[in-house]
């Protein structure tokens, strides 16, 4: 059996043999394009609304203006990408 050298400062303990885990970093992408609401929710934009608007109707237009809420088969990439763990 190995043991671990340690050395406590503080209220910490530093140990000399094992590298410290990398933080997940957020997907600087996902933090543009979606928002987590308070109740965990994500909502991001409607998906047809960026180009060929002439041929949409006005309501339509509207209605593709407000953010949606993503949905079941995707939440769980985006909340990985956003670094919301579980």
């Amino acid at each position: 059996m190995r043991q671990t050298k340690t050395l406590t400062r503080g209220t910490g303990s530093v140990c000399f043999n094992k590298r410290p885990v990398p933080k997940m970093k957020t997907h600087s992408g996902a933090k543009k394009r979606f928002r987590k609401t308070a109740t965990g929710k994500l909502r991001g934009r409607r998906a047809y609304s960026s180009h060929i608007l002439e041929k949409k109707s006005p309501k339509r237009k509207r209605r593709m203006a407000r953010p949606v809420e993503i949905a079941p088969s995707d939440t769980r990439t985006v909340r990985k990408l956003l670094g919301g763990g579980k």
